[in-house]
């Protein structure tokens, strides 16, 4: 063998034993201890609403049932719970639009369902409100003057039976937030506010010391710091002794946007796996079948060649799933025919690769140069099928990322993904197997050509 082609074999049995360790069903994940840091990572497949379950609830703006609804509002308020719920760690979500004013929001999976829900209808709306000398205890419900619509000040509304809060700044200058712990390992929230945002902050603090700047998120005061300082980089702390949970739910609607109307639930429902246990192991079974039937095909029909595919097809599967597992995706009924169906696609490539080699061995030329011409001559054809699959995959990705039809989204990554494997397996690792076995076998696997069905 060549030395390159020993290189090239050294590293599909590594790439292959790491594959079918992380493919293993009851692989026990990676848990170890490097230095300070620890690696608690769990290796398992994720399910979709389908296959596991999960909960469906049906949002609708909390708006009077005459008043008009922009378009425009609805598509963003979408787009927001969807990316709540991708922040949340829900995979493979449906979030679509259902008429004018509702979304149907599925969570396959979650563990906490009410926290979920809590976390999609919040408006998100962050505001820093000058509470002048009075301390705001947090869970203290407030108006500001951003509602309202009043610019009226906390302390000249003080004789009001309702104080009217004033809003410093919103949200919409907050730049970044993420959940970060305390000297004591406490969670709080760090905050960085954009260059405009940063000013009105450094302005206020500078010209306000020893007055309380409140923070309300909805409504509702969750910190009440005084201003000792000046805080001149737009950059500050949020505490207020919530649990890292509530502070990372917190986070996801703070850094995704507030909404840009008020939801409310109209329907909750857990809902079980549509295809039931029964019905997985049977879609495993047919998929098994199948599988088995193209293997046999090949060993019969292609004969030395198609035992190298069938290997080559084994390290496809092998490598698939355990990048499914790795990134991970979530797999529902449609990404395993996404699965499936690149399997075909796999196999298509062996079979172009193949009768362009019994095309060269039938015009008499050596075994190695038939090998190396079949290759050469079917990669543009290779190249050019799976261009246009990924094509494919982009516009249905496109479509039902537009759309909300997060379904088609699993169907066009577990395609594409697949193809983009069976490129490798059926140009790197058949050739690989092949050129290996043209050089176990030697001269008299030279002269039986009928091997290869010639």
């Amino acid at each position: 063998m060549r030395q390159r082609d020993v290189r090239l074999l050294i590293l599909i049995v590594v790439i292959t034993t790491v594959a079918g360790w992380v493919a293993w069903p009851t692989n026990p994940g990676i848990h170890l201890r490097v230095g300070d840091k620890t690696i608690d990572q769990d290796i398992k497949v994720h399910q979709g609403l389908d296959l596991q379950g999960g909960m469906q609830v049906l949002l609708e703006a909390d708006l009077p049932a005459d008043q008009t609804i922009d378009p425009d509002s609805m598509n963003n308020a979408r787009a927001i719970v969807e990316n709540r719920v991708n922040g949340l760690g829900v995979t493979e979500p449906v979030v679509q639009a259902v008429g004018g004013r509702r979304i149907l929001v599925e969570l396959p999976g979650i563990s906490d369902p009410e926290e979920a829900i809590a976390t999609l209808r919040e408006t998100g709306l962050m505001e820093w409100i000058d509470a002048g000398s009075t301390y705001l205890e947090p869970g203290t419900r407030v108006k500001t003057d951003v509602v309202t619509g009043s610019n009226e000040s906390a302390e000249a509304s003080e004789g009001e039976a309702e104080t009217v809060y004033h809003t410093v700044l919103t949200g919409q200058h907050l730049k970044r937030a993420e959940v970060a712990f305390d000297q004591q390992g406490f969670p709080e929230i760090s905050f960085e506010l954009d260059q405009e945002g940063a000013q009105i902050f450094a302005d206020f603090t500078a010209n306000n010391r020893g007055r309380f700047l409140a923070i309300a998120l909805d409504g509702e005061i969750i910190s009440s710091p005084r201003i000792n300082d000046p805080i001149p980089d737009g950059m500050g702390r949020i505490t207020g002794g919530f649990t890292v949970e509530e502070a990372r739910n917190m986070v996801v609607q703070l850094r995704y946007g507030s909404l840009p109307i008020a939801l409310k639930v109209v329907d909750t429902r857990e809902v079980g796996p549509t295809l039931g246990e029964d019905s997985v192991n049977k879609s495993v079974r047919a998929g098994a079948i199948g599988l088995g039937i193209v293997l046999l095909f090949m060993l019969i029909y292609y004969r030395a060649p198609g035992l190298v595919a069938d290997a080559a097809l084994i390290v496809y599967a092998l490598v698939t799933l355990a990048l499914f597992k790795l990134i991970p995706i979530t797999l529902t009924l449609p990404g395993i025919a996404g699965f499936l169906l690149s399997v075909g696609m796999a196999v298509d490539a062996n079979i172009l690769i193949f009768e362009r080699m019994r095309e060269e061995l039938r015009q008499g030329k050596p075994l190695q140069r038939a090998i190396d011409a079949g290759f050469r001559r079917a990669w543009t054809s290779i190249l050019d099928s799976n261009i246009s699959t990924w094509i494919t995959c982009g516009i249905l990705w496109i479509f039902g990322n537009s759309f909300g039809a997060s379904i088609v989204k699993g169907f066009a990554i577990t395609l594409g993904l697949g193809v983009l494997v069976s490129m490798f397996t059926a140009v790197i690792v058949t050739r690989t197997f092949l050129h290996a076995a043209f050089a176990a076998g030697g001269e008299k696997l030279r002269e039986k050509t009928w091997l290869f069905g010639v």
